[in-house]
């Protein structure tokens, strides 16, 4: 297949286009962009800088990539933003590049589905088949695991880490870690339990699910301190995988993690 260039859009000529690549009306690419095979972009779009897209994309209309971060100390350096395979980016979305003060790149990975006016600040870290609803807006630094589900205008603090199948409810504000597999809401952010249906769905056995219901009540509802709890997992981590995904993600808190 060609690649299909609206007439209204301008495409620098340095820019490289996979095979089947269609770029919409008024849409603007510049900088060093590389779009991968199959990958199709809305009218509108601003796609600059050192920004990598993989194959077969979903790039809505107006979204901005790969622009200049928001942090005051950015001073034109040549940093990233790197995209995966297949993911479905919506209206008005906006993806910046990373700093040096960190890992110079911001990253998505595949299959993930971020809709309406989300904003992907520097350095964050989006992992695989993650769903992320309208108007959320992760800070800069923030990582969000695999499968985890952000409601609409949900904010995320700067440094934060949301761990692999979180539920976050629906306008939540993170200002701290999320374990894997919980779920979040209210105001304050609270931890209610387990994302159960959500394993379910991804083919976790009973007794895996069975397994998570523990070590959340080891963590949130025992007697023991963090990092009681925490050593505790990390001991039961050695013999079921699962578990392990739990106490790693522990090990790594800086921010303390939701109660």
């Amino acid at each position: 297949m060609s690649v299909t260039i609206h007439p209204t859009a301008l495409v620098a000529p340095g820019a490289q286009l996979g095979e089947g690549v269609r770029v919409g009306a008024y849409t603007v690419i510049d900088g060093e962009v590389e779009i991968g095979a199959g990958t199709h972009i809305g009218h509108h779009c601003v796609v600059t800088g050192r920004t990598r897209i993989g194959r077969d994309n979903r790039i809505f209309h107006f979204v901005s990539l790969g622009e200049a971060n928001q942090d005051k100390k950015y001073a034109g350096e040549p940093t990233r933003l790197a995209i995966g395979d297949r993911n479905t980016i919506r209206e008005y979305c906006s993806l910046n590049r990373g700093t040096v003060q960190d890992k110079g790149v911001t990253t998505v990975g595949d299959d993930n589905w971020l809709m309406a006016y989300v904003h992907v600040a520097h350095d964050c870290i989006v992992g695989n088949r993650t769903t992320i609803a309208n108007c959320t807006q992760l800070a800069g630094h923030v990582e969000v695991g695999d499968w985890a589900t952000l409601g609409g205008f949900t904010g995320v603090h700067q440094f934060v880490k949301i761990g692999a199948h979180v539920m976050c409810g629906v306008s939540s504000v993170v200002l701290m870690d999320i374990p894997p597999y919980v779920t979040v809401g209210g105001n304050p952010l609270r931890a209610v339990g387990v994302n159960a249906e959500g394993l379910k769905r991804r083919d976790f056995t009973p007794g895996q699910v069975a397994n998570v219901k523990r070590a959340f009540k080891t963590l949130y509802k025992s007697d023991l301190a963090f990092a009681e709890a925490r050593d505790a997992l990390a001991r039961e981590g050695a013999a079921a995988p699962e578990i392990k995904v739990l106490s790693d993600f522990l090990a790594g808190v800086t921010r303390g993690i939701v109660r």
